[in-house]
C-alpha cells in the first residue's frame, strides 16, 4: 500500500538544524490562553501539506506549514494538540514512540 504522506517530488531539501530521526512537538504560548503546537523533524520524504490537512480534520483546528530559516519547515496547530499529534504521527507510521519529544517554549520564542 502506497504512503498517503509520501511526498511526490523526489527533489525535497532538508531543513538545516533538525536533530536527525527526532520529531520535536512543542507548545507555544501566544496571548492569554491562546497556544500553537508545533511539530518539525518530519522527515523530508513526507508531504507535511498532506499531513496538516490530515490533522486538521482529525484534531478539529486550523494549522498551516511555515518555513523557519533555522528549523526548515514547520508545521504550526492551533491549540494545544501534543497528545493527539504524538498519537497520530505514531498511528500512522510517520515517527516511532521513541522518536518523538515533547517540550514547551517561552513566550516570544514564536517559529514563523
Amino acid at each position: 500500500m502506497a504512503d498517503p504522506f509520501a511526498d511526490t517530488d523526489d527533489n525535497v531539501g532538508t531543513g538545516a538544524g533538525i536533530q536527525e530521526g527526532l520529531v520535536h512537538i512543542r507548545i507555544q504560548q501566544r496571548n492569554g490562553r491562546k497556544t500553537l503546537t508545533t511539530v518539525q523533524g518530519i522527515h523530508p520524504k513526507f508531504d507535511l501539506k498532506k499531513i496538516v490537512k490530515a490533522c486538521k480534520k482529525e484534531f478539529n483546528c486550523n494549522g498551516t506549514v511555515v518555513e523557519h530559516p533555522e528549523y526548515g519547515e514547520v508545521i504550526q496547530l492551533q491549540g494545544d494538540k501534543r497528545d493527539a499529534t504524538k498519537n497520530f504521527l505514531v498511528e500512522v507510521g510517520i515517527a516511532t514512540a521513541d522518536q518523538v519529544k515533547h517540550s514547551v517554549m517561552l513566550i516570544g520564542e514564536v517559529v514563523m
